[in-house]
């Protein structure tokens, strides 16, 4: 809470900074936003990796920690489930969506039939979920 807290003001100031450098210079504002994605970036990869790390360290000798950290490879498999899964679903939705609505534009009588292929298309998010908790049942 601490961490937000202090956070908080440093986030307000970096968007007024963003916003009034955009407004003088928009292509010093995409190489400053640029700049700043590739830092958190790398900042996710090495969170990422100590996770990674983290997760094959050895309690003592004989045994491996599995309480904390020795499932980190399902949960990860997990997340990447349900990450990719959502993309997918949010694609799919957004080409069948937008064929529907020019469908229905001209036959409004297809309605039925373009949202059973919408609703085909968010299944996908539905099976990235259910893997989702079989992984995390499992660990």
């Amino acid at each position: 809470m601490n961490a937000w807290l202090v956070a908080l003001p440093a986030l307000v100031l970096a968007t007024v900074a963003v916003t009034a450098l955009v407004r003088r210079n928009k292509r010093a504002a995409l190489t400053v936003v640029l700049a700043v994605s590739g830092i958190l970036a790398a900042g996710a990869l090495v969170v990422l990796a100590l996770a990674v790390h983290g997760g094959a360290e050895v309690v003592n000798t004989a045994q491996v920690s599995t309480t904390s950290g020795g499932n980190w490879a399902a949960f990860l498999g997990a997340a990447i489930a349900v990450a990719g899964s959502s993309i997918g679903a949010g694609l799919a939705v957004a080409y069948t969506g937008a064929a529907a609505l020019a469908a229905l534009s001209e036959r409004p009588e297809l309605f039925g039939r373009a949202m059973v292929i919408v609703g085909l298309a968010e299944g996908i998010a539905i099976y990235g979920l259910i893997v989702a908790i079989i992984l995390i049942g499992r660990a």
